[in-house]
């Protein structure tokens, strides 16, 4: 029954779908794209940063490979197969499988977005979109372990692959108490699921008794994964200003929000790095108006990769970290609005930078607390005024890596 309803869904949304597939934030983009590598095509990786592409017969669009399975080909039976929604997600998962494979286990993966794709294919060959619930059945092959990352709570994900065989593993699993009232209202669906799942990580204790209150079982609390296993620079970027600001995972009308009140004194400069790829170039025209308005001299990264200018637009994948290793203080985005719910203050504090956030950050609230230093601003104003000043954060909990990598290793 569920899975007739599912079908009739995906059949009344198919024009809908359809339209949206033409959108560019559900195509897979390549580096070249975004200025910051050259494709050789004699063996299909990016030059610079040996990073995978797709192939030909390999999806592109993830509106199209998710609800219609084109260019979405049928993994393989695996010994792990992780699940992980986008680019955040996936990048915190990639420790864990590539430990995996230096044991020489088969990893397979399955996420939700064209840039989660996209990083997933820089660290495993096998990776697909994963199908929406009514294809899963026979779509989905076998495997030994299943990991499912926070809160990707599909049904027949868990279902199929618990009845073909495999251990089910919820990992760094989440449930704030504002959703709660939301999954209670489905909590027949969500009893089922969780009687297909046979381990659930929690990020904390609070989260496993919310957890626990929609049929979770079998919960041990083992902290926030993102905090296991840090990222590091994956090179050296340098910069002659005195006080570096940086404007971290943006969205639509957060630049706007903190440039109407932000005035750089001298020996200071910007950098705003957009979270999403399919902005840059909106971006990089924003604030090339704001920098010639004011008389600061700019430049986006990706047609110049230095950071010569006063203001400087991040418009490349995979240089935040970096960005972050020289930043003096960073005003971390997605949370001056209530539908974002914040992004992952860790790496900042891993080096030290102030962090200046919005108040609405309730899907962080966990990382927020494992860090020390976070000025929350009301507005943009006081963000604003706050990114001038000089302080610091830390992390004062974090999780062990290996004690998580046995769990999921069983």
């Amino acid at each position: 029954m569920y899975n007739a309803i599912c079908a009739f869904l995906l059949v009344l949304a198919s024009p809908f779908l359809l339209a949206l597939s033409f959108g560019r934030k559900y195509k897979v983009l390549l580096s070249d794209e975004l200025g910051n590598s050259r494709i050789s095509s004699k063996n299909s990786r990016i030059s610079s940063e040996n990073s995978r592409i797709p192939s030909k017969n390999q999806p592109k669009n993830s509106m199209l490979a998710r609800f219609f399975l084109l260019n979405n080909p049928v993994l393989k039976p695996c010994d792990f197969y992780f699940h992980a929604c986008s680019l955040g997600e996936v990048s915190t998962i990639e420790p864990f499988v590539k430990a995996l494979q230096k044991e020489a286990k088969s990893v397979r993966i399955t996420v939700c977005t064209a840039t989660g794709y996209a990083r997933a294919r820089e660290f495993c060959d096998e990776v697909a979109f994963l199908p929406f619930e009514c294809f899963l059945p026979f779509w989905l092959k076998e495997c030994k372990t299943l990991v499912v990352f926070e809160a990707e709570l599909w049904l027949n994900l868990f279902a199929y692959a618990k009845k073909q065989g495999a251990k089910v593993i919820l990992l760094n699993a989440r449930l704030s108490q504002s959703s709660l009232p939301k999954y209670r209202r489905f909590l027949r669906y969500y009893k089922t699921l969780f009687s297909y799942c046979d381990l659930v990580l929690a990020q904390s204790e609070s989260d496993a008794k919310r957890l626990e209150a929609i049929g979770a079982k079998n919960i041990k609390v083992l902290g926030n994964v993102k905090s296991a296993l840090l990222p590091r620079p994956s090179k050296k970027l340098s910069s002659n200003y005195e006080h570096i600001i940086v404007l971290a995972s943006s969205h639509e009308g957060e630049e706007k929000g903190i440039l109407e009140f932000l005035r750089l004194k001298k020996g200071e400069q910007l950098i705003i790095a957009p979270r999403h790829p399919q902005r840059f170039s909106v971006v990089c025209e924003l604030v090339r108006g704001w920098a010639e308005q004011n008389n600061y001299s700019s430049q986006c990264f990706s047609k110049n990769a230095d950071l010569k200018a006063q203001v400087v637009v991040m418009d490349s994948l995979g240089e935040l970290i970096n960005i972050y290793a020289i930043a003096d203080t960073v005003i971390l985005a997605g949370s001056f609005s209530a539908g974002i719910g914040g992004h992952n203050p860790f790496e900042p504090a891993s080096f030290n930078c102030g962090i200046i956030s919005g108040a609405f950050f309730h899907n962080q609230k966990v990382l927020y607390s494992a860090v020390k230093g976070i000025k929350i601003a009301s507005d943009f104003k006081t963000a604003a005024l706050l990114a001038h000043e000089k302080f610091s954060s830390q992390i004062t909990q974090s999780c062990d890596f290996n004690d998580i990598l046995e769990q999921i290793k069983g």
